[in-house]
């Protein structure tokens, strides 16, 4: 029987990290007096250094400080020197911008003669990145969603009892059997010193272990997926509001308890050939409510009411399977952590592509300029005003989105057992960048394409409608114009997507001193299937697929979708209150976030639960009729799961 189980925390320490030596901390020390800032970020950056980490018993190193440009020679390729001058040694990547204003970028240098094929380098401006606050944002999302087993120490013997080294789970002999407890688990006597020891219950014998009022729990799984608010929920199950959320969390358990045997562990002996992933983002709205006791009622000295939050949500184009659904949000992270890292790590003198905390909001804490320092004393005076406002909040920091984005796909490769990889997107260059730092490796072998979904978000329904007509028109008149003839549609688009693609390329050839080499020709596609909610998009490919035949290309652009990850950011939005979309107020002069919640961490429990019911308890009908879960049709799954299951292990 499994043993009872608890939410990771970060003591747990999944991720083990290397942090500084004691020596290079002392040294820090030292110099932060001593140096003006530029040179102690100089001597500290850490910009091109990978940084390594042990997860699961492997070690990992991530460094993500390299080219981003598919169609780019030094594509995904560390720092090194490349050639000589008169002077000084020339680098593959050299820094550009101001690292005070966050625009620090690194910057392709071209190799001197040209490569006469391949690629070419084209000056690339790729955003500087911190690996070390990439890992941890990698740790935060291991622990987040991850479990761990109670293990309690038991003493089963009293003082100088002559078996004191026996126990019951190895030499149940030794033990009387003393019935069971209110909470049934079983009770144990040693016959020697005849001490009575209450063991904890497994999971099969024991649903209500420190729970209370567990009969309302379906029906507050029920409550929480039909967009119930959360004072209804409480009305109905007539339950309080500290009750609500220790069910939510208790709810939470039981999906990654879920996950962990029927995702994490099928996946592991499952390989895909090609796998088709969909990664969007859903926006919504936190109320940024401050603390107790923190003038509620004043209206001086605050921030922004509604803060902008993202959920990264990546799915299976074909299958529509959540893999992922993760909040940018740390709500482990206080700023007394951040001030106690700046004192450490001196992170206000560093390069924001050196800190530990570069992923969040206030990477670091304010500090009193040294002597050497060109900060003036007003401008750290209004930096520290802003830190020590923010105190007033609830805690817990926005997450920068790339390293949310990142720190996902990192762990989806992880995951997901794929030869090969295709990645549909919008225009969000954070995902384009975390995606190209994630699949360096794969992309640059051509074992990893990238496509781009554009459509225009502006329409009504009746005018995609009127499209998704019109794109079926279209088709037979060329089918008619043309002479050839198809049973469906889909055929008709696919003679059709190859008699254009025997010209048309996403990428064209530039010549330089008589050599030709490829680079992005930013030519997108006019999809031939216009959608009936979305009606005409186009579709472009960010890589190379020049070694692709007409043919080819055309299956993969009909494959080309958002369906997957919108089915469920709709599902999001409808079913669960606090991301419904902002309700026009009464007055109708502005918008209401009335259902938006104060504290995402109940936010990232509540997309889990519903990712997990959308994945094994809803099934939807395609063309064969036949309705199946997404679970099921990814093939983890042999049959449709029902809520009870989830709650009940059963």
């Amino acid at each position: 029987m499994g043993k009872i189980k608890r939410l990771a925390t970060l003591r747990d320490n999944l991720v083990d990290v290397p942090l500084p030596s004691v020596e290079e901390l002392e040294q820090r020390k030292s110099d932060y007096p001593q140096l003006a800032p530029m040179q102690f970020a100089k001597k500290y950056r850490r910009l091109y250094d990978p940084t390594s980490f042990v997860w699961k018993g492997k070690t990992f190193s991530i460094q993500l400080n390299t080219c981003t440009n598919p169609f780019c020679r030094w594509f995904g390729m560390p720092q090194t020197i490349i050639g000589k001058s008169t002077r000084k040694p020339i680098y593959r990547y050299r820094l550009k911008g101001n690292p005070k204003e966050k625009d620090q970028r690194i910057v392709c240098n071209a190799e001197e003669p040209l490569p006469r094929t391949g690629y070419l380098t084209w000056g690339c401006n790729s955003v500087t990145l911190s690996n070390w606050a990439a890992v941890e944002e990698i740790k935060r999302l291991v622990t987040q969603n991850s479990v761990q087993n109670i293990d309690e120490t038991y003493v089963f013997h009293r003082e100088a009892c002559l078996n004191a080294a026996l126990t019951p789970l190895k030499q149940p002999k030794s033990f009387y059997k003393r019935g069971t407890s209110s909470s049934n688990s079983q009770k144990w006597q040693c016959k020697t010193c005849l001490k009575l020891t209450n063991v904890l219950p497994d999971q099969r014998r024991s649903f209500n272990y420190h729970q209370q009022r567990n009969e309302v729990l379906y029906m507050f799984a029920k409550n929480l997926t039909a967009r119930t608010p959360v004072k209804r929920t409480c009305e109905i199950l007539e339950i309080g509001s500290s009750t609500y959320y220790a069910k939510l969390e208790l709810l939470y358990k039981r999906c990654l308890e879920f996950l962990e045997k029927h995702e994490a562990k099928p996946l592991q002996d499952k390989t895909f050939k090609r796998i088709w992933i969909n990664t969007d983002k859903i926006l919504y709205h936190l109320n940024n409510v401050r603390k107790k006791g923190h003038g509620k009622y004043r209206y001086d000295n605050l921030e922004d009411n509604l803060m902008q939050t993202h959920i990264v949500v990546s799915a299976d184009v074909h299958s529509h399977y959540v893999f992922a659904s993760d909040l940018a949000y740390d709500w482990d992270i206080s700023l007394t952590d951040i001030e106690r890292d700046t004192l450490l790590y001196k992170d206000d003198h560093l390069d924001e592509s050196s800190r530990k905390n570069a992923r969040l909001r206030f990477s670091f804490a304010p500090q009193p300029p040294t002597s050497l320092d060109l900060q003036t004393t007003e401008e750290y005076v209004n930096e520290f005003k802003t830190f020590e406002r923010r105190k007033a909040y609830i805690d817990g920091l926005h997450v920068n989105s790339t390293y949310t984005t990142f720190a996902q796909f990192w762990l989806l490769k992880q995951k997901i057992n794929a030869k090969e990889w295709r990645f549909v997107t919008d225009e969000d260059s954070s995902i384009s960048t975390a995606l190209y730092r994630a699949f360096q490796r794969e992309v640059r072998i051509g074992e990893a394409h990238h496509f781009l979904c554009k459509m225009d978000r502006t329409k009504t329904r009746a005018q995609a409608f009127r499209e998704f007509q019109e794109g079926k028109a279209d088709l037979q008149a060329w089918a008619l114009s043309s002479g050839v003839s198809a049973d469906t549609i889909s055929q008709l688009a696919y003679l059709y997507l190859k008699e254009k693609f025997e010209v048309h390329r996403f990428d064209e050839e530039i010549v330089v001193e008589g050599n030709l080499y490829r680079r992005w020709a930013k030519r997108s596609f006019p999809h031939p299937l216009p959608t009936r909610d979305k009606g005409w998009f186009t579709v472009d490919a960010l890589t190379d697929l020049s070694a692709y035949e007409p043919e080819q290309l055309v299956q993969m652009v009909l494959q080309v979708s958002d369906h997957a990850t919108n089915a469920f950011i709709q599902m999001a939005r409808r079913r669960l209150s606090i991301l419904e979309r902002p309700l026009v107020t009464a007055r109708g002069d502005g918008k209401s976030y009335i259902y938006a919640n104060f504290n995402p961490k109940y936010a990232q429990m509540a997309i889990t639960i519903l990712r997990t019911f959308y994945n094994f308890c809803m099934p939807y009908k395609t063309k064969d009729k036949v309705p199946l879960t997404p679970a099921q049709r990814l093939g983890i799954a042999g049959r449709k799961y029902e809520i009870k299951d989830i709650i009940y292990f059963s």
